[in-house]
């Protein structure tokens, strides 16, 4: 399994918007994204990150080029972002 992490610095009074946003495009993602095996959004103090589970790095790499990431996650998520996003991907061992 390979982990799509991306990680959002977004102030604690936008939190609340940046969790619906998750919630509008998870099933989409679940659904509509070839590979997409799990979608989990984890918040603390300092970040929230959204975790992605893909069966391959390719995938998650088509996942990032793909319109629902950039036209309709990224777009919604501008807003809130005090920051660029960190992208990582990580293998599982």
């Amino acid at each position: 399994m390979v982990y799509l992490q991306i990680t959002l610095s977004i102030a604690q009074a936008n939190r609340a918007a940046a969790a619906a946003v998750y919630a509008q495009y998870k099933a989409a993602f679940l659904q509509g994204i070839a590979g997409a095996r799990s979608k989990q959004l984890l918040v603390r103090d300092e970040d929230v990150q959204v975790l992605h589970g893909f069966d391959t790095q390719d995938q998650a790499q088509t996942y990032l080029k793909s319109t629902l990431f950039n036209t309709d996650v990224v777009v919604a998520l501008q807003p809130l972002l005090d920051a660029a996003p960190e992208v990582r991907l990580y293998q599982e061992a």
